[in-house]
């Protein structure tokens, strides 16, 4: 998978969706990976700010991604939605 910038909550979403239909899973087998309810997988992926961050990171693991922080480029969260 490339990088992927994500800004928002919703577009942190955006980007978990993506890397688990590329992996071939549905909402409930991801959940079932990480022992969470379908309902949580989600929540996580339309980006609702209650998510845990034990859960993101569990989600992220799931899938074989990783967070990486680093200083902020001059993008606008405007420019960075068009790429969803």
């Amino acid at each position: 998978m490339t990088q992927h910038i994500a800004r928002t909550e919703k577009q942190l979403g955006a980007i978990l969706r993506r890397a688990r239909r590329q992996a071939g899973l549905t909402q409930s087998g991801l959940g079932k990976q990480i022992h969470l309810r379908q309902g949580t997988v989600s929540r996580l992926e339309a980006g609702e700010p209650a998510i845990q961050l034990h859960t993101l990171m569990e989600a992220l693991a799931a899938l074989n991604l990783e967070l990486v922080v680093r200083t902020r480029s001059k993008a606008t969260s405007t420019d960075i939605e068009d790429i969803f």
